[in-house]
């Protein structure tokens, strides 16, 4: 009789323990706050940088990544994209020799993966929409660059496949979606286009008051869907790679002797049909002082000061611009300069600054009105920038810079963000939603996100800039 009290009392014993485990682990299970958020249902409106677009390429190894997928996953919720297999779409930068450093586009192409999906998808970022075609754009043929620049965009054609589906815009497709919680996040192509092409293509940004109405419109828009809204704001352009990497802080190595023998010592370059000199020379160097020389102009650094039309020629120039005399020293000389496409200079930088200030105002202003979460993507990057001059960003044990392809934030093409900068995105979402919605949603650690390839140094050309080949940029969209 003892041995089988002595065997109950054991077996009440473990039954309790047990017991107390589950209710343990209950008690203790992570628990995601949103607040007065709901997830059920996210979608994700917006451009190249909602896509997750890597490296002038939409790719699956990258799109896995943005910072919807990585939100979606965080939360435990079904999220689909417009995947494409690897490499891509057309025109992926891809590395081709690290001594020196040089990379090339990659012509062939993936395919979609889940292009029948029967509804639309909920990650409705395009690579090089605006803020107009949100409301209006609905394929290839109508989008803004097709309309105002003769420049179809078959990114629309892909992601919102209305040959198949006859649904509409981004908007009428989110709105099928009866979503729970969107992200906005648009703005940026409205004034990135003007700055990369040096302010030729277009020649200026969307008019404030024109982006004010639409903004306005388009918010008003979402907030009748019913669902909680986060939108970002736009990044100040300058402040990445894609104008740091070569200029303004380009410094080359003519021997002052030679420039003197110019008559007019000097960087050149053309600006809305004019020749326009900066920079002074020393014994070695020679400032580009306050202009920008852009990432595909690196490229061509080395052929400073020697008389030829190669420049021009491979840049895809049908025939010699005008005024243009390629005996002469190319970007040193009065009648052989830096092409307009190829600079943005201080009234330029300017404008691109002024311009992200009022666009920024819009945002913040309509999410206020509207209830809307505000994610402040500008003065991440704007801090993230400054930190490169005391030793980078430490996030999650790594150390980030807005330095080109070694800082980690960014991809080939110096625009759009890396893998990791998705997940820093996502936090910054994350921090937003937390604020404006009484959550208490954690962040996302980095650290678990791969990285893409970085190198402590890079085996650069002999004037310090990578190189890449003809036509590496010719596929690339915002």
């Amino acid at each position: 009789m003892k041995k089988i009290i002595i065997a109950l009392s054991l077996l009440s014993f473990i039954a309790l323990a047990i017991i107390g485990c589950e209710d343990y682990s209950k008690i203790t299970a992570p628990v995601v706050n949103t607040g007065t958020a709901d997830f059920t249902t996210l979608v994700t409106v917006g451009n190249s940088l909602t896509a997750g677009y890597q490296s002038s390429s939409l790719f699956e190894s990258a799109q896995k990544y943005s910072f919807g997928n990585l939100l979606a996953s965080h939360l435990k919720t079904s999220f689909e994209q417009p995947l494409y297999s690897d490499p891509g779409t057309q025109g992926r930068l891809e590395i081709v020799t690290l001594e020196p450093f040089a990379f090339a586009a990659n012509e062939n192409s993936g395919v979609p993966l889940n292009i029948a999906l029967p509804r639309p998808y909920n990650n409705l970022g395009i690579p090089g929409a605006l803020l107009f075609d949100v409301m209006n754009a609905t394929n290839a043929n109508n989008c803004a660059s097709a309309i105002f620049a003769g420049k179809p965009n078959p990114m629309f054609d892909l992601i919102l496949r209305n040959s198949a589906l006859q649904i509409g815009t981004q908007f009428q497709q989110a709105s099928v979606l009866n979503p729970t919680f969107i992200t906005l996040w648009i703005g940026n192509n409205d004034v990135l286009g003007f700055a990369t092409s040096g302010g030729t293509s277009p020649s200026t940004p969307t008019d404030v008051n024109t982006f004010a109405a639409l903004y306005n419109a388009t918010a008003g828009a979402f907030a009748s869907l019913g669902a909680k809204v986060a939108v970002s704001n736009v990044f100040d352009v300058s402040t990445i790679p894609f104008f740091t990497t070569v200029g303004p802080q380009m410094a080359l190595e003519i021997p002052w002797g030679y420039l003197s023998s110019l008559g007019a010592p000097g960087v050149f370059y053309q600006q809305h049909g004019e020749i326009i000199a900066t920079g002074l020379a020393d014994s070695l160097k020679l400032l580009t002082g306050g202009i920008y020389i852009t990432l595909p102009g690196g490229s061509y650094a080395g052929l400073i000061g020697t008389p030829t039309g190669k420049f021009y020629r491979d840049y895809g120039f049908p025939t010699i611009p005008p005024g243009i005399d390629t005996t002469k020293p190319f970007g040193v000389h009065p009648q052989n300069p830096w092409p307009d496409a190829l600079t943005l200079d201080e009234g330029e930088i300017s404008t691109v600054q002024s311009t992200v200030i009022s666009y920024n105002n819009i945002i913040k202003d309509a999410a206020d009105a509207n209830g809307f979460a505000y994610a402040d993507a500008n003065t991440l990057l704007k801090n993230f920038r400054a930190n490169d001059f005391t030793g980078g960003t430490d996030i999650n044990g790594i150390n980030f810079k807005t330095i080109f392809v070694t800082g980690g934030l960014f991809g080939l093409d110096g625009v759009h963000p890396s893998n990791q900068a998705q997940g820093i995105l996502a936090n910054e979402f994350i921090t937003a939603i937390n604020a404006k919605f009484s959550a208490n949603i954690p962040l996302i650690d980095v650290s678990t996100i791969p990285g893409s390839l970085v190198f402590s140094e890079l085996k650069l050309d002999k004037q310090g800039y990578p190189q890449f080949k003809k036509g590496a940029f010719d596929h690339l969209l915002f």
